[in-house]
């Protein structure tokens, strides 16, 4: 996949910009998203007026809980790529710094969160969520606050059907992802009879609803749909009905910690099917957490993999070595919807004649993002901020380790 020169080009415009203009050393004085003067956060100094400012991009996602596995490679995806251009962004005459959040996969912290990061007149995008139900609640502030959302992770519908202009996704929707993960069980996989088990979660439940109208459509015969509950070391109720009723396969809608202990169970229990989820099973606990049952499992991902090229086999080296952490399917997801919010903060400063930009000068740049070639996926949103260029792949886990499958069609 070739990388495309615009940054290299625009720096030089910008560059040259603000050596005609002699301002690069003077900004708006930390504007809030209205283009009035906000007062500067405890521990700055008020939002950067000299030497083009402080510029601080957030990520939000859990960092501590069941789901820290994936957070922190959203997080450490997205803090590579400001690491890279924080000489870039020097050049210019900004102080960049990553400003990572905790929100702990819990709605509640989420918005927290997000009030304190729009009351922050230096924070001018963030990278997440994780978990849709986090996303939702938290994008509302993200509104009032005119501060950019670029979503590496979030597939339920909903989240860019509110009309809130502030919130993009790079990958696809659940309303994508469901449908293509039920046809490719049908065609490929040559199930008749499915059992759905969800983690009554907005994600969860609103990927496993998509892949149950898929089901019903297709003349699969569903044997139950049923919800369990986050959190909890023994799922024998359903798993009791799912081995009397013995379906060709369980599709499960949730992430890695319940998927790993249902399907760990469900094999104890003497089920011979298959064992299907979507992206929440994307993670290497995911192993841990099964055991040997985790062999065989079949995910759909909006995340496809990066070292499917040369080109991303050695980026994937380069951020091992980098950050000494593992590479998970959303650590290039982090990486480049972080440059896809710095690609916006870089038009939002050249539109502003190489001055720190307002909020909503970046949210506007970033909102027009087209043909926006990441590592890993090129970026162009529609007026609901998805992504137009998003896919969708299978994956199969062997004893230890995930295995690319290739793109569901």
């Amino acid at each position: 996949m070739k990388k495309r020169s615009y940054v290299g080009v625009l720096s030089a415009v910008l560059a040259a910009s603000m050596a005609l203009t002699g301002c690069a050393g003077n900004s708006s004085g930390g504007s809030n998203a209205s283009g009035g003067q906000s007062q500067p956060a405890p521990g700055n100094s008020g939002g950067g007026t000299t030497e083009g400012g402080l510029i601080k991009i957030a990520t939000q996602s859990p960092l501590s809980g069941s789901n820290s596995a994936i957070g922190d490679a959203i997080k450490t995806g997205a803090g590579y790529a400001l690491e890279k251009r924080k000489e870039e962004f020097k050049a210019l005459g900004f102080d960049l710094q990553l400003f990572p959040q905790d929100d702990q996969g819990d709605p509640k912290i989420g918005v927290s969160n997000a009030e304190m990061l729009i009351s922050d007149p230096d924070v001018y995008g963030v990278v997440g969520h994780y978990n849709t139900g986090v996303a939702i609640p938290s994008s509302v502030k993200y509104d009032e606050g005119k501060l950019v959302m670029v979503s590496p992770a979030n597939t339920g519908v909903k989240l860019t059907e509110e009309g809130k202009k502030t919130v993009h996704r790079i990958c696809a929707r659940d309303d994508a992802q469901g449908p293509k993960a039920a046809l490719y069980a049908k065609t490929t996989l040559g199930v008749k009879t499915a059992y759905i088990i969800h983690d009554k979660t907005a994600y969860g439940q609103g990927l496993s609803d998509q892949v149950k109208m898929q089901f019903e459509k297709d003349g699969v015969q569903i044997l139950g749909f049923e919800g369990i509950t986050q959190g909890e070391k023994d799922y024998s109720a359903v798993l009791n009905q799912v081995t009397v009723k013995n379906p060709d396969i369980i599709f499960f809608g949730g992430l890695y910690p319940e998927g790993g202990i249902l399907i760990k169970q469900a094999r104890e229990k003497g089920f011979k099917g298959y064992f299907m989820g979507g992206d929440g099973l994307d993670s290497s606990d995911m192993i841990k957490i099964a055991g040997n049952a985790v062999e065989g499992v079949v995910f759909t991902s909006v995340a496809g993999d990066v070292t499917q090229t040369e080109e991303g086999k050695k980026w994937a080296e380069e951020y091992k070595k980098a950050t000494n952490k593992p590479l998970e399917t959303y650590s290039v997801y982090g990486f480049d919807s972080m440059n896809v919010i710095l690609n916006g903060v870089l038009e939002a400063a050249k539109a502003n004649g190489g001055k720190k930009p307002t909020r909503e000068q970046v949210l506007d740049a970033v909102h027009k993002t087209k043909d926006f070639q990441g590592q890993f996926t090129k970026v162009t949103f529609d007026e609901k901020g998805d992504n137009t260029n998003a896919d969708v792949f299978i994956y199969k886990f062997a004893k230890d380790k995930s295995i690319f499958v290739g793109k569901a069609e």
